[in-house]
């Protein structure tokens, strides 16, 4: 027969459980956080490359207009 766990032990286990799931849980979260302010700012330098293109773009338009 297997010894009984005490009171005590069967709060730890499950003290120690909750907090193993709680710092996976938080981990997965991070690794979202992450990836979207990644994600975001790739979007986001996308945008501004295609605006400096744009503007370059005008530029050489109106010098053609100009000759």
């Amino acid at each position: 027969m297997e010894p009984e766990l005490s009171k005590n032990e069967i709060r730890k286990d499950v003290a120690q459980s909750a907090v193993e799931v709680t710092a996976t849980t938080v981990g997965q979260v991070a690794v979202i956080i992450t990836g979207a302010v990644r994600d975001v700012a790739g979007a986001i330098g996308g945008l501004a490359t295609e605006l400096f293109e744009l503007r370059a773009a005008a530029k050489r338009a109106e010098k053609d207009l100009d000759e």
